[in-house]
């Protein structure tokens, strides 16, 4: 059964031109909770726009590509039961890690059709970047499961990845973990309420009550309306509670260590041509993560938030912090996905740019 996938060619290829000394860069989007790719299409679909007549573009082709997370699609799976239980966040990860293992440079015309991309960046929302880390983490500790997978950045937006139980919405749902009857039966109760519900009158509700655009609704009415999609997400949301905590990931992901651990790291991740002979004159190597937090985001405690960017303000030219100076929503991608593309954009002009 197949996930469900978008992706965006940058209609670049005349200036950037087919041939072998073109980098192939994939863009690889990684949802939140649910983790349905529809949501992000008018964000990639920007972000595509603005790719396309950047300065990155020229002499570079970059391939936009997302798919659901496992389980939330009725259709990549055989109903959950007891026997099969919906998908959690471990699961997320090797599914994803797998995934680009596998993909491959697709393109008429493309000399290096079928090779592996030259560089991947993950980009994260939600619990998304929280699988970022993690497979940047699995990448850097088994690098003999996928010697050819290149992540070279991550880009994690509104990141959730400490303690979210301790946010405002965390601590909601956590109480729902408390009680063990709503914990097992929580599922039932919501997909018996929303079968009472047509379509049409849903859709109504999202629509004007909850003020989502057209292509929004459709997508939030489609899951509430699914088989196994409530299920799913409820399911994953819960072992969010269980699984993101304290920061579990060692200095070597960040990239802190002596330089010329660095410049190994850099060889690891497959670094661009240039990257090593800068580090070994004394350059500084281009940020590997870019963490964009809101403001005031309901899925993080705003001290927890705080506490990991003190920390982690020593490798600021690895890890670039950033705090929302707006009021962009956790859910950015119903309304504002054009803001969050234009910044997503400049970030990928820095690495990229002649």
């Amino acid at each position: 059964m197949a996930i469900h996938s978008i992706s965006f060619p940058t209609g670049q290829e005349s200036r950037s031109g087919s041939g072998a000394s073109s980098k192939d860069v994939l863009i690889f989007m990684i949802s939140g909770n649910p983790g349905l790719i529809d949501y992000y299409e008018p964000f990639l679909s920007a972000l595509r726009t603005l790719l396309a007549s950047s300065p990155a573009s020229k002499g570079t082709r970059f391939h936009i590509y997302g798919q659901d997370l496992a389980g939330f699609s009725d259709d990549d799976h055989e109903p959950f039961s007891a026997a099969n239980p919906p998908r959690d966040v471990a699961y997320q990860v090797n599914y994803l890690f797998n995934t680009l293992s596998e993909i491959r440079i697709q393109g008429e015309g493309n000399s290096k059709q079928g090779q592996p991309f030259d560089e991947i960046i993950l980009i994260g929302h939600s619990v998304g970047t929280y699988l970022i880390l993690q497979l940047f983490h699995k990448q850097l500790r088994s690098p003999e499961l996928a010697p050819h997978l290149r992540l070279r950045t991550g880009i994690l937006l509104f990141p959730t990845i400490e303690h979210i139980r301790h946010s405002p919405s965390g601590q909601r749902l956590e109480l729902l973990r408390s009680a063990a009857f709503l914990e097992r039966h929580a599922h039932r109760l919501a997909s018996g309420f929303l079968r009472l519900w047509p379509y049409a009158a849903l859709y109504w509700v999202i629509t004007t009550l909850l003020g989502h655009p057209p292509a929004a609704a459709d997508v939030t009415t489609r899951w509430l309306k699914s088989r196994d999609g409530v299920w799913q997400a409820l399911h994953m949301g819960l072992d969010e509670m269980r699984v993101i905590g304290e920061d579990q990931w060692d200095e070597e992901l960040w990239e802190i260590e002596r330089e010329d651990e660095a410049a190994q790291a850099q060889q690891l991740l497959g670094s661009s041509s240039g990257s090593d002979s800068d580090v070994a004159a004394g350059n500084k190597l281009p940020p590997k993560f870019f963490f964009f937090f809101g403001r005031d985001d309901h899925w993080v405690a705003n001290h927890f938030r705080d506490a990991f960017i003190e920390r982690r303000q020593k490798q600021a030219e690895r890890t670039r912090l950033m705090v929302d100076e707006g009021n962009l929503p956790h859910a950015f991608c119903i309304h504002h996905s054009e803001v969050v593309a234009d910044k997503v954009a400049s970030w990928i002009n820095e690495l990229y740019a002649p």
